[in-house]
C-alpha cells in the first residue's frame, strides 16, 4: 500500500510539472522536460519498433527522425512528411547541395521536441499576422546559412548578414537551432565541421583571420626577398604591407588612387587589378601593377577605360615604399565594358610575365569600332620585361605560338578565355621542366557556370575542352586559388585552392589514373571550414580573391558588403588545425628588407634602370650612367655642354654654340651674358655638389 501511495505521489508531481508548465513568453530557461511542440502540445517519445522503421526509410521526412529520433513532435512517417512540405515551396528549394543540406535541417525545426521556443520569441510576437518562416538560428549557423544560400533563394534574403540574423538570429543565452548534434548529414560536399564525429573531422580546415577593416581587398601577394611580408591590394588603388608578424605598416607601399578609375556598383571590376613582383626584385627592385583609367590619353572613341599595366620601382631610401618618378607603361589595352576585365600579372618560373585579359564583353561589332585595340582581350599574353633596349619596355619570346604570325599579336600565349577569375602557376615545375598554369574562368560570356582551364601554349580556349566543368558552382563566378606548396598542411599538399564569389570553398586534387587515353584526371570535393567553436574563426562574407605567402600558406580575402566604401574587407589565412600553427620544420629565417644598392640605381640619374641594370638615358643625356648632357648642334670653338641644348664658351667666343668670335673687351650686353653664363654654371655646380653628398 505504501509503495502504491509513492507512485500516486510520484505521478500526480510529474503531472503538476508538465501541466503547469511556463508558457511561451515567461522569463527563465525551458528544461528539457518542459518541452513544446509548435502548437504547444507534448513532443512525444518513439516506440522503438516505430523508431527502427523510420530510421529505415529513404523520404525526405526520415531526416528529421534521424535528427530527433527519441522524442520528437513528428511522431509519425505521414506527420513528419506533411509538415515538412506544407510550407511555402519557393522558400524552400534549390539545386545547390551545400544550401539543400541546411535546409533539410532547418525544415526539421518543427520536429524538435523545442519547436514552440524555436519558432516563438518575443521580438516575433510583435509581428501577429506574419508566421515565421525559419526557427531562431544560433548565431554561428545563421551566418553560415546566410552565405551559403544567399545566392540560391534570394527571395529569402532581403538584408544583409547583420539585419537577417538580428532578426532571425539569437538575442540572448536561450534556446536556438540547431538544438541537436549536428553529425548525421555531413559528408564530403559539406562546409561544416562536424561536432560529434571526430573521423571526419580530418576533412576539416580552418579560416584564421589575419586582418579586418580592408576597403575592397582583391588580392595578396609576396615580393620573394626573404622579408616574409605580404602586400595587400585595395581596389581603390592603394597597396599596404604586412610584414613577417603580420602587423598592418602604417604608411601604404603604394598610392595611386588618383590614377585608378574604380567602379562603386556591384559587378563592376574597374579599380587596382594586380601586382606581381620581378622574380629578382631583392636586386632590382622592380615591381608591374595594372590598373584601370579614364581615356584623357586617348582619342575620342567608344572606349569606357583602358587597362594600364606599368614598372615601377622600389625607393632607394625606404624599402616599403615605391619610387613614384619611376613609373614606366608597359601596355594598355582599350577596354568598352566593365566586367570580364581579368588584368591579373604572374610571373613563371622561366622569368617571363604572364598578363591575363577578360573578353570585357566585346562582340565582333565592338572589335570593329576599336580599329584593332581590342586584340589583346580574352587572352593571355607573354613578354620578357629582362630586356636592355631602351626603346621597348618588353621584348616578345621567340617560342611565343605567334612570333612570326601576320594575322595574331605576337604578345599572346593562348586566346579564348571569358571572365578569368585569377590564374596559378604551379610553384613546384613538372618533371619534365613544363609549366603548370590553371585558371578558372566562366562558361561563356553570358554564363555563370565555371570551368577551370589548364593553360597551355597557343590553345583556343574558346573551342578547347575544359579540365573540369563546376556545375556545382551555384551560378556563382569562380574565383581562382592557388596550388597549395605549403608545408603547415601535408594533406592538403598539391591541391588546387579555390571557391566562388558566394562564399563557397572547393579543392581539385590532380591524381594519375589508369585510363585508357593514359592521362590524369582531375576531382573536385568541397572543402570543408570548421565553425567558429571549433575553429575560433569563421569565415564569412564574399569571396573576393586569394593569396600566398613565401612559405607557400593560401590566404583568402573577403568582404560582407559589395560597396568598395565599406571596411568591411578581412585577411584570412587556411590552416590545418590538426598540426601546430607554425610547425619547426615550416619556419624560415626571416631577412630584413633591403635597400635598393645597385650600382644603376646609385649612378643612373638622368634616367631610368631596366631589370637586368641597363641605365636608359632620358632625353637630352648620354654617355655612361647618363652624366653627359648632350648639345644637338654640338658646342663649337671648345665649348663645353653644361645642360642639354646649352653650351658654355671659352674666352673670345659667343653665340648659342660659340660660333662668334669676340673682338676687343665685351660690351655691357656681352657682360650680361657671360654673367649670366657663370650664374648658370654656378648654380649647375652646386645642384651637382649637393646631388653627389
Amino acid at each position: 500500500m505504501k509503495h502504491l501511495q509513492v507512485v500516486l505521489v510520484l505521478s500526480i508531481a510529474v503531472s503538476v510539472w508538465e501541466c503547469g508548465d511556463a508558457k511561451f513568453g515567461e522569463r527563465g530557461e525551458i528544461g528539457p522536460r518542459r518541452r513544446r511542440c509548435y502548437d504547444g502540445s507534448l513532443p512525444k517519445r518513439l516506440k522503438k519498433r516505430e523508431r527502427k522503421v523510420l530510421l529505415d526509410g529513404s523520404n525526405s521526412g526520415e531526416v528529421c527522425h534521424r535528427l530527433y529520433p527519441r522524442v520528437s513532435c513528428c511522431p509519425t512517417r505521414r506527420a513528419a512528411y506533411q509538415i515538412l512540405h506544407r510550407r511555402d515551396a519557393r522558400i524552400f528549394s534549390t539545386n545547390n547541395t551545400d544550401c539543400g543540406h541546411l535546409l533539410e535541417e532547418i525544415k526539421c525545426a518543427r520536429c524538435s521536441p523545442n519547436a514552440q521556443m524555436l519558432f516563438h520569441s518575443l521580438d516575433m510576437d510583435k509581428v501577429p499576422h506574419r508566421e515565421p518562416d525559419l526557427p531562431r538560428l544560433c548565431l554561428d549557423f545563421c551566418r553560415e546559412f546566410y552565405y551559403t544560400c544567399r545566392g540560391h533563394i534570394p527571395e529569402l534574403f532581403q538584408a544583409d548578414v547583420d539585419e537577417f540574423c538580428q532578426y532571425y538570429g539569437r538575442r540572448d543565452a536561450s534556446l536556438c537551432f540547431p538544438d541537436f548534434q549536428r553529425k548525421q548529414l555531413q559528408g564530403q560536399d559539406s562546409n561544416f565541421l562536424e561536432d560529434e564525429k571526430r573521423k571526419h573531422k580530418h576533412n576539416c580546415y580552418c579560416a584564421q583571420e589575419v586582418l579586418s577593416g580592408l576597403r575592397q581587398p582583391v588580392a595578396v601577394v609576396h615580393c620573394g626577398d626573404g622579408s616574409q611580408r605580404l602586400f595587400v591590394l585595395e581596389r581603390e588603388g592603394i597597396v599596404r604591407i604586412l610584414n613577417h608578424d603580420l602587423e598592418l605598416i602604417k604608411e601604404p607601399f603604394l598610392d595611386i588612387h588618383k590614377l585608378v578609375q574604380n567602379g562603386l556598383k556591384g559587378g563592376d571590376e574597374r579599380g587596382l587589378l594586380s601586382l606581381a613582383f620581378h622574380p629578382n626584385y631583392k636586386k632590382n627592385g622592380k615591381l608591374y601593377v595594372s590598373y584601370t583609367t579614364n581615356q584623357e590619353r586617348w582619342a575620342i572613341g567608344p572606349h569606357d577605360h583602358i587597362l594600364r599595366v606599368v614598372e615601377y620601382t622600389v625607393s632607394r631610401k625606404n624599402p616599403n615604399q615605391v619610387d613614384m618618378r619611376s613609373v614606366r607603361v608597359l601596355m594598355e589595352v582599350a577596354e568598352l565594358h566593365r566586367k570580364h576585365l581579368g588584368g591579373q600579372l604572374l610571373f613563371s618560373p622561366d622569368g617571363l610575365l604572364h598578363i591575363v585579359l577578360g573578353d570585357g564583353m566585346i562582340t565582333l561589332d565592338d572589335m570593329e569600332e576599336m580599329d584593332g585595340l581590342s586584340d589583346f582581350t580574352g587572352s593571355v599574353l607573354r613578354v620578357d620585361v629582362d630586356t636592355d633596349c631602351c626603346t621597348s619596355p618588353y621584348s616578345i619570346p621567340q617560342d611565343n605560338p605567334y612570333f612570326n604570325s601576320t594575322n595574331q599579336p605576337p604578345e599572346i600565349f593562348a586566346h579564348g578565355l571569358h571572365d578569368p577569375g585569377r590564374c596559378a602557376v604551379d610553384r613546384l615545375q613538372t618533371d619534365n621542366g613544363s609549366l603548370l598554369m590553371i585558371c578558372t574562368d566562366a562558361s561563356g560570356k553570358n554564363a555563370s557556370a565555371g570551368r577551370i582551364l589548364e593553360i597551355t601554349k597557343g590553345k583556343d580556349y574558346e573551342n578547347e575542352p575544359s579540365v573540369y566543368d563546376l556545375h556545382s558552382s551555384g551560378g556563382a563566378p569562380p574565383v581562382g586559388g592557388f596550388i597549395y606548396r605549403g608545408c603547415q598542411s601535408r594533406r592538403l599538399y598539391g591541391s588546387y585552392v579555390f571557391g566562388d564569389k558566394n562564399g563557397n570553398l572547393r579543392i581539385l586534387q590532380k591524381s594519375p589514373l589508369s585510363t585508357s587515353a593514359g592521362g590524369e584526371q582531375w576531382q573536385e570535393k568541397a572543402l570543408c571550414l570548421g565553425s567558429a567553436g571549433s575553429c575560433g574563426y569563421l569565415l564569412v562574407g564574399h569571396i573576393l580573391g586569394f593569396g600566398e605567402d613565401e612559405l607557400g600558406e593560401v590566404y583568402m580575402l573577403a568582404s560582407s558588403k559589395i560597396m568598395v566604401q565599406s571596411n568591411s574587407g578581412k585577411l584570412y589565412k587556411l590552416v590545418d588545425p590538426k598540426r601546430p600553427p607554425a610547425p619547426k620544420e615550416c619556419q624560415r629565417q626571416v631577412e630584413p628588407p633591403e635597400l635598393l644598392m645597385t650600382a644603376c640605381s646609385r649612378h643612373c640619374k638622368n634616367g631610368h634602370c631596366t631589370p637586368t641594370g641597363q641605365c636608359c638615358c632620358s632625353l637630352g643625356w648620354e654617355g655612361p650612367f647618363c652624366r653627359v648632357a648632350k648639345c644637338e648642334p654640338a658646342c663649337r670653338n671648345g665649348g663645353v655642354c653644361i645642360e642639354p641644348n646649352m653650351c658654355m664658351c671659352k674666352s673670345g667666343y659667343s653665340g648659342a654654340q660659340c660660333e662668334q668670335s669676340e673682338q676687343g673687351m665685351p660690351n655691357d650686353q656681352e657682360k650680361d651674358g657671360i654673367l649670366d653664363h657663370i650664374i648658370d654654371m654656378t648654380s649647375y655646380l652646386l645642384d651637382l655638389t649637393s646631388y653627389i653628398v
